[in-house]
């Protein structure tokens, strides 16, 4: 990529006032990313939602020098830069209207694999907690799946390792600038995870691991999985967090069950009980609600010869195996059928074995 387009697309992350959301806004308006520094000020007044104060910001450049600097430190340590509008940017992420506009990466994998799966728990894990974890992941191995977790003590660590040892790629999400790890004890862990998947960040050199960053660092866990595991968690903490964003993002969410006295199960317990995240006693458990069965039982396939559906229904499966995967949106609209009749049929074919469900409400034929 030349220099020029990761300048703008680093200045765009570094003006005052412009955040994720209302960036992609600028760029959708304007036409193109380099519009929005070229586009006059009367016009970028016009724009919903930008003020004069943050189209001063746009248009004296300041934040030019700034990117410049990131440049250098990117070229010179081997550094990828994934923009949202890239193929190789993580799709899942773009069903997030506050997915991040640039993300920073070192390794290699790729990010848009069939199956991307997240581990969260507490940093104080116990050790049956880790054996949990260490068991989950080894029983996944067969559905070769990416693991995700937050490079952090305790569950974080474990999931990367137990990764590892299965020989899965792996991708920490920071906290922080590429230019560190944190913790440092982690440091042999993460130049093997590069190695066997990478290290994932938005956040540009020089960042420190400050505390306001890690909650901006688990929607990028919860947004770039299909699922969430929670192995361990007390009643608070940056895995209940995850596990809320990722609720919030239609994504799948599993907690491992524990004993009602034990403080690092209340988190799980709770979110069980509260019905914010699937009971999971072991690894088939994900497999079964996520639809990832190795094997699809071949009268499934050919159940759609026998079966009486309606014109909406046959028009619908038509459009769904034709994709890979499609949304109900893009099938409301390549159908020309209404929202809720559409609704109404895929819940139907879903009950009739000829479709099945995926996070993000997408949806595949089997």
């Amino acid at each position: 990529m030349p220099d020029s387009q990761l300048l703008y697309q680093i200045a765009i992350t570094l003006i005052p006032g412009i955040g994720d959301i209302t960036g992609k806004k600028l760029i959708a308006y304007c036409g193109g990313l380099e519009a929005v520094f070229k586009e006059s000020k009367k016009a970028l007044l016009k724009i919903p939602g930008i003020g004069t104060t943050v189209v001063d910001n746009i248009l004296n450049r300041n934040c030019f020098h700034t990117a410049e600097k990131e440049i250098r430190f990117i070229n010179e340590n081997n550094v990828r830069t994934l923009f949202y509008k890239d193929d190789n940017y993580p799709k899942r992420l773009l069903n997030c209207e506050d997915g991040p506009l640039l993300l920073y990466f070192k390794g290699e994998v790729d990010f848009n694999v069939p199956r991307v799966i997240g581990f969260v728990g507490t940093r104080k894990a116990t050790n049956n907690g880790r054996i949990i974890c260490e068991k989950f992941i080894k029983e996944l191995k067969s559905k070769d799946v990416l693991v995700v977790s937050g490079l952090a003590y305790g569950i974080d660590s474990c999931a990367h390792k137990a990764a590892l040892n299965e020989e899965l790629k792996t991708v920490g999400v920071l906290g922080h600038g590429l230019d560190r790890i944190y913790p440092s004890q982690n440091k042999k862990l993460a130049q093997n995870m590069i190695a066997n998947g990478g290290l994932l960040t938005e956040f540009m050199s020089d960042t420190n691991p400050d505390r306001e960053n890690f909650p901006k660092r688990n929607r990028i866990v919860a947004g770039m999985c299909d699922a969430i595991v929670v192995v361990e968690s007390a009643g608070r903490g940056g895995a209940l967090i995850t596990a809320g964003i990722a609720n919030s993002y239609n994504r799948d969410v599993f907690a491992i069950p524990g004993r009602v006295d034990d403080q690092y199960s209340r988190g799980c317990n709770m979110l069980i009980k509260s019905n914010r995240a699937a009971l999971a006693e072991t690894a088939d458990d994900i497999a079964y609600i996520m639809g990832w069965e190795d094997v699809v039982p071949e009268v499934k396939k050919q159940r759609e010869l026998f079966l009486q559906i309606t014109d909406d229904q046959k028009l619908i499966l038509d459009i769904i195996v034709k994709s890979n995967e499609i949304s109900i949106d893009k099938i409301v609209i390549e159908s020309a059928i209404s929202y809720s009749k559409v609704a109404a049929a895929l819940l139907a074919l879903e009950f009739e074995g000829l479709i099945q469900s995926l996070p993000g409400k997408l949806y595949k034929a089997y």
